[in-house]
């Protein structure tokens, strides 16, 4: 589950993790109390204006701007708010700006130069341990440092029975050329920016950039935060931070119908039981010279109920030319997935795009009788390759 930068802030600040502060506004009027109430609080007299979606590159597409007086507060917010933002991390429409977040000046002069930096803390998928991820080179594409200055990216591995070690901390601090206050500072923001992703079963805390300002300060200017969905039955709290307007329309339609569906960018609908299955299945349409339209496990219990459901939301996709239905049948028997398969299909009518249904396993002989007795338009296979040329044929 992704959040808005407020609201990852919001608990980073929970944490102890010192932030640049802010405050949410829907409409200009309320950006303009916003703004004021943070110069009543911090002192501040600039303000940046941040649409809140969930993509990264809002800058570049328009979507944070500086205003120095209570007027730029206003008009900034009130075109920003409605708007269509397009970053390189949306599609081509990009995504409808709701609200903003009204943030303090923290590139105030002092005695120092301010200094921005990439600090992130995800999964090591390699070595099964979290990793603190950071650079020099705050502000930017950590893809395009990646790319051009990979010497330029240090990581820190947690050894997860101990958590964040005192030294650890330290090195990050030197690695980043600190010293001083600044270096006390950012040992602290390090140790309790990981006590945070752990304590809040997050997959990802990217902070990009973290501040150094002119004062030695250490804070998060930007949070980007994914809570994993499979721990939220521990935070049920963070489920009220959840924005539906932000997901996919299709995705969330399809999770309030018990489908694990992932919508993708293809021409060939999917309707599998088991995710491992639906992986082989995306490969065999990508060699049948076809593009996945999406990620659908159906589960276990595939009946007609079920399939109908499946049936509708591989529809709405207007870019589907075709559907493969790939049941293996194990506890669930494949003349059940069958009668569910003809059942649905008499229920919505006619569907105009072909679908070609493997089903192997338990009573599959059964099931493929029953497919082609029922005087449908509809393909059985058994096989995977007989599946794929049937996919090839109905593209071609």
């Amino acid at each position: 589950m992704n959040l808005h930068e407020y609201q990852g802030k919001d608990i980073l600040s929970s944490f102890g993790v010192r932030i640049q502060r802010g405050i949410v506004a829907k409409n200009a009027n309320e950006a303009v109390a916003a703004a004021k109430q943070l110069t009543a609080e911090t002192g501040t007299g600039w303000y940046v204006i941040k649409a809140q979606v969930h993509a990264g590159g809002r800058g570049k597409g328009g979507g944070v701007k500086l205003a120095k007086s209570l007027k730029e507060v206003e008009e900034v917010s009130g075109k920003m708010i409605g708007m269509q933002l397009i970053t390189p991390q949306t599609s081509a429409e990009g995504k409808k700006v709701h609200q903003v977040l009204v943030a303090e000046d923290v590139y105030y002069p002092g005695a120092s130069e301010t200094s921005e930096f990439y600090v992130s803390v995800l999964l090591n998928r390699g070595t099964g341990r979290n990793m603190i991820m950071y650079s020099t080179e705050g502000g930017m594409d950590i893809e395009t440092v990646a790319e051009e200055t990979p010497h330029l990216i240090f990581t820190e591995e947690i050894d997860p029975s101990t958590g964040i070690l005192p030294f650890q901390a330290r090195r990050i601090a030197f690695n980043l050329g600190l010293e001083g206050n600044a270096f006390k500072e950012m040992t602290k923001f390090v140790t309790n920016l990981y006590t945070a992703y752990v304590a809040s079963d997050a997959s990802l805390f990217e902070i990009n950039p973290v501040l150094k300002t002119s004062d030695d300060k250490i804070m998060a200017v930007d949070a980007k935060v994914t809570i994993d969905d499979n721990a939220l039955y521990r935070h049920k709290d963070y489920l009220n931070l959840r924005d539906l307007r932000e997901e996919s329309a299709i995705e969330v339609e399809a999770g309030a119908l018990g489908l694990n569906y992932v919508d993708l960018d293809g021409n060939v609908g999917c309707m599998v039981n088991g995710a491992g299955l639906a992986m082989a299945t995306m490969d065999l349409i990508k060699q049948a010279g076809g593009e996945p339209a999406n990620f659908l496990d159906v589960g276990g219990t595939a009946d007609a109920a079920r399939v109908e459901a499946a049936f509708s939301i591989i529809l709405k996709d207007p870019a589907v030319k075709a559907i493969l239905i790939n049941i293996f049948g194990g506890i669930v028997r494949c003349d059940r997935v069958a009668q569910g398969i003809i059942d649905a299909y008499k229920n919505m009518g006619n569907i105009d795009v072909p679908i070609i249904v493997r089903l192997q396993g338990t009573n599959a002989d059964i099931a493929k009788k029953l497919i082609d007795d029922s005087g449908l338009d509809v393909m059985s296979a058994t096989e995977f390759q007989e599946a794929a040329d049937k996919v090839q044929s109905v593209l071609a």
